[in-house]
């Protein structure tokens, strides 16, 4: 009789309406994979005997609901933390107990501890960075955001590239050695720079030039307004106007008074410096100090690294966030708000820095939306309430004619 495969038609219909029905409940879920329903004919072949061409099946089956993970599209955001992955490839999480899991769902923040976690509270893994900001490719572990400030480094190297005027001529009153600011008629042209002490502490360093004929040049320095004192060796100039004076110069002597490393001694090199028959100009100025600075915000790049950027003008790396890729992603275990598990179908997970290998890349103040196409999933909403109906009128028919058999009589 038709009832079996009838029923098990109204039950493949009402099993593929309810995966249809998930897929449109998380149409806007960020980072959800719609599934798909796959059906299988039954037949029952443990009958002995039956010939090839006299087999009816017994009707049909879900084979399985397998999960489509083609990309969705990626919507701006402007929030940093959050993350879209543009191609192949999971964030790995971790929660309070150790255990793995992953997502593609980037909706990330910095919780009260200072690790970055999804909303459920799971850890965004990754590498580590050292003090000076490295990336320490390693077993991946919770990427910890350090908000404490960012230790000042003092200047130790300055970089000056000038132009001295060829057509200066020597000063009319001689240099004067002076614990202030020097006396404008003792010196051609001036430049001062900012350099730092060891505690982080602002310097303003003077840089005053000596006219002294035939491209030769007294160059004498000043910090703070303190004493001045002249470097060893006169700055020289070929007649092309190349300085010809070995560099870097070591400048010491630099006392400070704030309770830092004294006194200071800085390298200086002028080797971009010339002397043209132009006016006097700074064309480059570079030093390697730095103040302390607060954490004032994040950025993640393409292949992963989370860093800092401080009031101070200066940025480290705090570390990268890594990305796990499967040789059967559909043999993912689904486990509920937004995450997959390992699983034996799957395979184990392929984890490495996005952009790296197969992995994709990751797009920040980004969220990638949920791939379900509403359209498609509307007229397939249809198409299984078209076959439910099929099949209960099918039984509807055998129902009939089991009728007509017992008024046989």
């Amino acid at each position: 009789m038709a009832f079996q495969q009838g029923l098990s038609g109204l039950n493949s219909a009402s099993k593929a309406l309810d995966v249809i029905s998930n897929n449109v409940a998380n149409a806007n879920n960020v980072g959800f994979k719609l599934s798909g329903t796959q059906f299988a004919d039954v037949y029952a072949a443990a009958l002995n005997g039956a010939s090839a061409g006299l087999q009816v099946g017994i009707g049909t089956q879900v084979g399985r609901v397998a999960q489509l993970f083609n990309q969705g599209n990626i919507t701006p955001t402007g929030n940093p933390l959050d993350v879209a992955i543009n191609g192949n490839g999971f964030y790995r999480m971790m929660d309070s107990s150790g255990s793995i899991s992953y997502t593609r769902n980037g909706q990330f923040q910095i919780d009260k501890t200072g690790y970055i976690v999804n909303a459920s509270g799971y850890r965004v893994t990754g590498y580590p960075a050292d003090a000076t900001g490295a990336i320490l490719p390693a077993t991946p572990a919770p990427i910890y955001v350090d908000t404490s400030d960012l230790m000042p480094v003092a200047t130790t190297e300055v970089e000056v590239g000038l132009n001295l005027d060829s057509r200066s001529t020597a000063p009319a009153n001689p240099w004067v050695p002076s614990s202030t600011t020097p006396d404008v008629s003792t010196y051609t042209s001036s430049t001062s720079v900012t350099v730092y002490d060891s505690l982080g502490n602002s310097h303003i360093m003077g840089l005053y030039f000596r006219a002294n004929g035939s491209g030769s040049w007294d160059m004498y320095t000043q910090l703070d307004g303190g004493p001045t004192s002249a470097t060893a060796t006169p700055l020289a100039f070929d007649t092309s106007g190349r300085l010809t004076t070995a560099m870097p110069l070591t400048i010491g002597g630099l006392n400070v008074t704030t309770g830092a490393i004294t006194p200071m001694s800085i390298t200086l090199d002028m080797s971009s410096s010339t002397q043209y028959g132009s006016v006097f100009g700074v064309n480059r100025q570079i030093q390697d100090g730095y103040a302390s600075g607060r954490l004032s915000g994040v950025t993640i790049s393409a292949d992963g690294v989370l860093q800092g950027r401080y009031s101070n003008g200066q940025t480290r790396n705090l570390g990268q966030v890594v990305l796990a890729n499967f040789a059967n992603p559909q043999g993912l275990l689904s486990l509920g708000n937004n995450l997959w598990g390992e699983s034996p179908g799957s395979g184990q997970p392929l984890v490495g820095a996005p952009g790296s290998g197969s992995l994709g890349e990751l797009k920040a103040g980004a969220v990638e939306e949920s791939n379900v196409d509403l359209t498609a999933e509307l007229v397939n909403m249809i198409t299984q309430q078209r076959n439910y109906q099929a099949n209960a009128q099918s039984i509807k028919t055998q129902d009939q004619i089991m009728q007509t058999l017992v008024n046989l009589r």
